[in-house]
């Protein structure tokens, strides 16, 4: 079995990565640290829990705790995962980072993005990029893994096969993506709260999100992305756009799209316009895609759980890679319905 800790195990993305966790056929939960919430009984905070850890109690970070354990998830803001991946690395495995702390190549871009100096360039030079479906082979014996973002998996699931296919212009590209709220996290915060979410539909983030340079990094192409905030607990549909660069079909775009993922377990692509909800709980990602010959444009749509394929479903994939374990151990390509 590989014994797994999860740092930063009280949020969202973190009871996520408990409950995938516990359905793993070769993983074994030995240490969830929360700093926040330590002392606190994981399944007082989240019933949900339960079952699987009744008597699971979030500790404070020790490092000393973790040594030997074949598995780290991090599941703590940027700065703090950048600090620590250093003094961990020679004492566990694998590590697996759900932050952005490793993901852009660019030292330099991280203080217009993220706000902050990228102090660890080896790290980061040897962090592994965790998309399987576009960096299995790289994958294979990281020891440590940078994940996606959440529109980020969506966006680039989406568009890759097309711009590497040569079907579609690496300029222009509009990705227009909405995320349910649990993507901000568990903080208390005005912006997530019920009576500021509901029966509201708004976009954030105009021109300087984020997860812009990531995408444009993954896609090697120029990307406008909007991201808005819908009133969902999970879920991100991206709807991208993109200029074609000669004759294309909707045929011929599913054609191209089906053949990428034609081995892939958690992607499917029909031509049914994927919705959220047939996600939800899963690490599945649907795709279509259309050719407007009228405007001349080519929409490719994309679903899937911000939780799961977009945070922790998809870290859980990616470290599965990693270790030489089943790459769809203890996920599901099945949402939940209703």
């Amino acid at each position: 079995m590989v014994k797994v800790g999860i740092i930063g195990a009280s949020g969202y993305t973190g009871v996520e990565l408990l409950r995938i966790v516990a359905g793993h056929p070769g993983m074994e939960l030995v240490c969830a640290t929360g700093d926040s919430q330590a002392g606190t009984l994981a399944s007082s905070l989240y019933p949900s829990l339960a079952g699987a850890y009744p008597n699971l109690v979030f500790s404070e970070y020790d490092a000393d705790v973790l040594d030997g354990l074949d598995l780290v998830f991090l599941g703590l803001p940027h700065e703090a995962s950048m600090a620590i991946v250093p003094e961990l690395a020679p004492r566990v495995g694998c590590i697996v980072d759900l932050s952005a702390a490793y993901r852009l190549k660019d030292a330099s871009a991280y203080p217009t993005w993220y706000g902050f100096d990228h102090t660890q360039p080896a790290e980061l030079a040897r962090a592994v990029y965790g998309l399987p479906e576009l960096h299995r082979e790289e994958l294979r014996g990281a020891t440590l893994v940078a994940t996606p973002g959440c529109y980020v998996t969506a966006a680039t699931l989406a568009l890759a096969p097309l711009l590497r296919a040569g079907m579609i212009a690496n300029s222009g590209i509009i990705v227009d993506a909405a995320s349910g709220v649990s993507g901000a996290g568990r903080a208390a915060k005005h912006s997530s709260m019920f009576c500021t979410v509901d029966e509201d539909f708004t976009a954030y983030g105009l021109l300087d999100h984020r997860h812009t340079p990531e995408m444009e990094q993954n896609l090697g192409a120029q990307v406008l992305f909007t991201p808005h905030l819908a009133p969902m607990n999970r879920g991100i549909l991206a709807t991208c756009y993109a200029r074609p660069t000669g004759k294309v079909s909707s045929a011929s775009l599913l054609a191209t799209l089906a053949g990428f993922y034609r081995d892939e377990p958690f992607v499917t692509v029909n031509t049914n316009i994927p919705g959220t909800k047939a996600t939800l709980g899963s690490n599945a990602v649907h795709i279509t895609a259309r050719h407007d010959e009228r405007t001349g444009h080519v929409v490719v749509i994309a679903a899937e759980d911000n939780l799961t394929k977009g945070a922790s479903g998809g870290a859980v994939q990616a470290a599965n890679v990693a270790l030489g374990l089943e790459e769809t151990a203890g996920l599901t390509n099945v949402g939940v319905y209703p």
